[in-house]
């Protein structure tokens, strides 16, 4: 088991550094360069606050009882009765609250009060995370999601991408399109940080898919043959699917634009990823191969869709990964082996419809419970400190109004206005842009 503990410590770490840095990186480098900074401040700020009232409360709603929605969040109050040595799981879990939350920062890019976002953290953290993320990982008979509808959710489909994907949409909703969105084109700033970030995201991915893998009780020979089973398959399957949703976005990219671009190779990693998280322990390597396509060409498609439907989701956190969350869980379904971690056979093998039903309902389950504590939180928020930032704050640059930096100040001496003047990055090629920009267009 000394091995084991030290797998967790390693995986814990990569998960936390997905959002600061990577997430961080992802999202700044496609901002604009007025406010990069402030992006980058939503991940670090989430991190700090998530953190502190997981192990605060988070811990206990989550894991210290059977309730349907949530656990008592005093039970364990600061892990008061938590043993030490049992320290590691709750940092892990911990890590999967911060960055879900962090997630969401991107849909709201350059427009969302700090002010607002600072308090929406903790608000949101305690009123939804904590809530679905009992529901699905407690797994208690109890528990709403896994316990009484049975679906499966190795890593967080649904607690984290599907819930941070429908929160970005009741936040974008709510607040409005940028000044000049859409006919200016607001171009990522700098795409060389964000495929650095998507390659760290990347990385940081095997703690969050491959550490998911929880014992109850076993050890000696047993422990050992599962968790080589188990880790090998969770691995092999996060690797694949990530390969094959790269191919499936620049397929589209080159079918309707003509051009394969590097954001869309980055976009193309993180929607495999994000629809790899709840099936990773479920389904074979065909299956893996299989998601990981059809999250990669579909989510290419569905990032256009907000030009269509006029929701100015900044960074398409929609698009990926609420779209992609629900590629991952419904087609747990589907493609879902008895030999993998939840021993139900999906429709391809022969086990009828029953599994992709449960699929189904516990990602509307999801939508709903997410979507209505979203609303209600953020316009709790706007009717009382605001939600949107005043227009003349808007145009100049949000890192210059609510942090008073500029991310990139040239000229000694000068005041950092935040302006966009002089800062060119090789990576922003019009093409690139367009096809972000203008998305994918069917």
């Amino acid at each position: 088991m000394d091995g084991y503990y030290a797998f967790m410590l390693v995986a814990t770490a990569l998960v936390l550094m997905m959002t600061v840095p990577a997430l961080a990186l992802f999202y700044g480098g496609m901002s604009r360069s007025k406010s990069v900074l402030n992006m980058m401040m939503m991940s670090y700020v989430a991190a700090a606050i998530v953190g502190i009232l997981y192990v605060a409360v988070g811990w206990s709603m989550g894991w210290s009882g059977d309730g349907t929605l949530f656990a008592n969040p005093l039970d364990l109050f600061w892990l008061d009765g938590v043993a030490t040595g049992d320290y590691i799981y709750v940092m892990f879990q911990m890590t999967f609250a911060i960055i879900t939350v962090a997630l969401i920062s991107g849909a709201v890019e350059s427009r969302l009060k700090f002010s607002a976002w600072v308090l929406f953290v903790p608000v949101w953290a305690l009123l939804v995370y904590f809530p679905l993320a009992h529901m699905v990982f407690s797994c208690t008979e109890a528990s709403l999601i896994c316990g009484r509808i049975g679906a499966q959710d190795y890593a967080g489909g649904t607690a984290v991408h599907i819930n941070a994907g429908i929160a970005a949409l009741v936040l974008v909703l709510l607040l409005g399109k940028r000044v000049g969105w859409p006919k200016e084109q607001m171009r990522p700033h700098n795409l060389t940080l964000t495929m650095l970030g998507a390659g760290l995201l990347w990385f940081g991915w095997y703690g969050f898919n491959v550490g998911s893998i929880v014992f109850a009780g076993e050890e000696g020979e047993a422990f050992t043959a599962r968790f080589i089973s188990e880790t090998g398959r969770t691995f092999g399957n996060t690797t694949l699917a990530a390969f094959a949703a790269i191919l499936g976005w620049l397929a589209i990219e080159r079918l309707v634009h003509k051009k394969a671009t590097s954001l869309g190779a980055a976009s193309g990693i993180v929607a495999g990823l994000v629809a790899i998280t709840p099936a990773a322990g479920a389904v074979d390597l065909e299956g893996a191969v299989a998601i990981g396509f059809v999250a990669g060409a579909v989510c290419a498609w569905a990032v256009g869709l907000k030009y269509k439907l006029g929701f100015d989701d900044s960074l398409d956190v929609v698009g990926v990964h609420l779209v992609g969350g629900v590629i991952g869980t419904v087609l747990i379904g589907v493609f879902s082996t008895s030999e993998g971690a939840g021993g139900v056979d999906g429709l391809l093998y022969g086990g009828g419809l029953g599994s992709l039903g449960d699929q189904t309902l516990g990602v509307l389950v999801a939508v709903a419970y997410s979507g209505v504590l979203t609303a209600v939180i953020a316009l709790a928020i706007k009717y009382t400190i605001g939600l949107r930032l005043d227009e003349e704050d808007e145009v100049n640059g949000i890192d210059l109004a609510a942090h008073g930096e500029s991310a990139y100040d040239l000229h000694s001496g000068s005041s950092g206005s935040g302006s966009s003047s002089g800062i060119l990055a090789a990576s922003t090629s019009s093409t690139a842009v367009t096809s972000r920009n203008e998305g994918v267009k069917a």
